[in-house]
């Protein structure tokens, strides 16, 4: 396998150093720190403060606002995982009596389930939970502001609400069940719902003058699994390592693929070409590189991480402040700096150890009609299918059976790929949901849907 250099080149780590630098000023924070993450470890960590002498560094905990929120969606699927539930399970048949039942496990992971964006009564994050005590407080009288399912509105209640259904299926305090599933297992032992030394203060900075005022740091009760947890740059590197990667102690590499899936578009006033939510985690397209993290906010506090799984490089970004720096765009920017400056080494190419001439007997030139097609055996046991120019339709394929493939993702995903064979066991055509592809266009040897002209093909005259 072939992997980074461990460490990163000066001029590497001094452009990382000039980007927080300038986010720090810019931004007027108190403090900010920051880490960045290549192969599976984190190889540079940074920080800009405001006070001499002083540097938090990747030990010093900050509140890391709806980062949170990955960590319940990952206690989700780890439910889902060893079936307790489905994602297509409503909310009713496991939490019964919120009011928001209709709406799946699914609709809320990816904030599809139309509840409000907020809670009732005063502003959660800046009052004590102690005001919420029950599920039914943190939801508004009319909890499904839109039909559940139709639209991507951003919910911190439904994830309150997740909070509360790991509770019931556990028969343990969320944060009890986060720590013994996910915390421990991962080494994040820096990563709780309450600070312990050493933390930073969260600051609001006075939009007007160099001046602060700090914020009051509320317990959210039976909000915290929308945003209550603090951690570090250190602990948050080796969590999106765990994003990247998977680890089979607490859920798998095609778990974590699916959190990462888009599960709902962004909304149109807000939206960044190509991106979404997914199971936990948002999804942005920037200049062609796919990105996915989440970014947090509480009064006091900013964060962000962010994960660009091509080029295996994350980036985390805490601060000290309510409202001043872009962190989630200084993160994309650390990714981006170390993604463009030293980009990933490609795997060398391996043959396959095994090749079995059915299969083989596949690969090769295929005509959709007339659109030629390539199919090619990989290295990995996958079938890939794609047009031979241009864009188009492109799908790689798991074997689901003999003789039958699996769409793995793109329009074709959960289609099945067959060789449908003639009587004397040749191969007549490829069926994929009804599409057939043949080995020449419209192959009047071949059994096409409508036939094929018997005058064949033909010009003007």
């Amino acid at each position: 396998m072939t992997t980074f250099q461990e460490e990163l080149l000066p001029g590497t780590r001094r452009a990382l150093a000039h980007r927080i630098a300038v986010a720090q000023a810019e931004g007027r924070t108190p403090s900010l720190v920051a880490a960045v993450v290549r192969d599976g470890r984190a190889v540079w960590h940074g920080a800009r403060t405001s006070i001499d002498g002083h540097g938090p560094d990747e030990t010093v905990q900050y509140r890391i606002g709806s980062i949170t929120k990955t960590f319940t969606a990952v206690l989700v699927l780890r439910l889902r995982d060893e079936g307790a539930l489905d994602l297509e399970d409503p909310l009713e048949k496991h939490l019964p009596g919120t009011g928001a039942g209709e709406a799946t496990i699914a609709q809320l992971l990816a904030h599809t389930g139309g509840l409000a964006a907020e809670t009732s009564g005063p502003w959660w994050e800046r009052t004590p939970g102690t005001l919420r005590p029950e599920l039914a407080d943190i939801l508004v009288d009319q909890p499904l502001l839109h039909p559940a399912g139709r639209r991507f509105h951003y919910s911190n209640p439904g994830y309150g609400l997740l909070g509360a259904l790991v509770e019931e299926i556990r028969t343990a305090p969320w944060h009890e069940v986060l720590r013994r599933e996910v915390l421990e297992p991962l080494g994040l032992s820096r990563t709780g719902i309450r600070p312990g030394h050493p933390h930073a203060g969260g600051w609001a900075v006075h939009p007007w003058a160099d001046a602060m005022l700090p914020e009051p740091l509320e317990d959210f009760g039976r909000m915290a699994a929308a945003g209550q947890l603090w951690s570090t740059t250190g602990d948050l590197a080796r969590f999106a390592a765990f994003l990247a990667r998977g680890d089979d102690r607490v859920l798998s590499a095609e778990s974590l693929r699916e959190m990462r899936t888009p599960a709902a578009p962004a909304e149109l006033t807000d939206q960044v070409d190509g991106s979404g939510y997914g199971l936990g985690l948002r999804i942005e397209n920037q200049d062609g590189r796919l990105l996915v993290g989440h970014s947090g906010s509480v009064p006091g506090f900013l964060a962000s991480l962010v994960l660009s799984v091509a080029d295996d490089v994350a980036a985390v970004v805490l601060t000290n402040c309510t409202s001043g720096p872009a962190v989630s765009s200084v993160a994309s920017d650390l990714v981006r700096i170390v993604a463009e400056a030293e980009p990933r080494m490609p795997e060398p190419w391996r043959p396959m150890r095994e090749v079995d001439p059915s299969v083989l007997e596949l690969a090769g030139q295929w005509y959709w009609g007339t659109t030629p097609f390539a199919l090619r055996l990989t290295a990995d046991g996958l079938l890939s299918l794609g047009p031979l120019t241009g864009g188009g339709r492109r799908s790689r394929f798991r074997q689901d059976g003999e003789g039958t493939w699996k769409g793995l993702e793109g329009y074709f995903a959960g289609e099945a790929l067959r060789a449908v064979r003639r009587p004397d066991g040749l191969v007549d055509h490829l069926d994929l949901g009804s599409f057939v592809f043949t080995r020449r266009p419209y192959d009047d040897r071949a059994d096409v849907p409508g036939g094929v002209d018997p005058d064949g093909w033909r010009g003007i005259g």
